[in-house]
């Protein structure tokens, strides 16, 4: 059985455990697998880069990056990054972690889905949207041995239509607030002058990415 890396192994320690525990209790099981895979993919991609980061803390990010998908910890208004981001705040206060580690988990999941920044910030911050675009996009499929790939989905396996449940579950926690969905300007305005511009759609990317299932 392949073996993840002992230096990305989640930490054992009591707020790891804590953090284990209440997403296990607060989130579906394919939510809280997907979390556990982002972590290792994570702190993967923390070693292949040479970047040296805290793992306590990127397991936070990674473990409640997608809270805010569960309606027990939706808000009526805000992103779902948000709630999330202010899920793990409120836990990590509780914790007695100091605020400006708080301060960096809360931006990690805030900014998961906003591509082309994280990558220029903290390790944490960094890393924790590379384990979601590694496990949910594939974009760095790649970059990790096929070792390395089969040891976390074994730890931790992908249901057998991943792509379509995740689809699925992000629909579920954002349809009711649909205004939250706006974001890249950027596209809008070369859509609005170039009639012919076709944007990137999330979910293709997902279907076609490497990735069964």
């Amino acid at each position: 059985m392949p073996m993840i890396d002992p230096a990305a192994a989640i930490p054992d320690s009591k707020l790891a455990r804590a953090i284990t525990e209440f997403v296990r209790d607060n989130e579906t099981d394919l939510l809280f697998n997907h979390s556990s895979r982002v972590y290792h993919f994570g702190a993967l991609a923390g070693l292949h880069r040479g970047l040296l980061f805290d793992r306590e803390l990127l397991y936070a990010g990674a473990m409640f990056h997608d809270l805010g998908l569960m309606p027990d910890h939706a808000s009526p208004q805000e992103r779902f990054e948000v709630d999330g981001a202010n899920g793990a705040r409120a836990f990590l206060r509780e914790h007695s972690v100091p605020e400006e580690d708080v301060y960096t988990v809360w931006t990690a999941i805030a900014l998961h889905t906003t591509p082309g920044i994280p990558v220029h910030m903290h390790p944490v911050v960094a890393l924790v949207t590379a384990g979601v675009e590694m496990d949910v996009l594939g974009l760095t499929y790649g970059e990790y041995s096929a070792a390395e790939r089969d040891a976390v989905v074994t730890a931790f396996p992908r249901t057998p239509a991943f792509k379509e449940d995740i689809i699925q579950a992000f629909y579920e926690g954002i349809r009711n607030k649909p205004d939250t969905t706006f974001g890249n300007v950027k596209a809008d305005v070369i859509a609005d002058k170039e009639p012919h511009f076709h944007r990137g759609n999330f979910c293709q990317v997902i279907r076609s990415s490497r990735w069964a299932g």
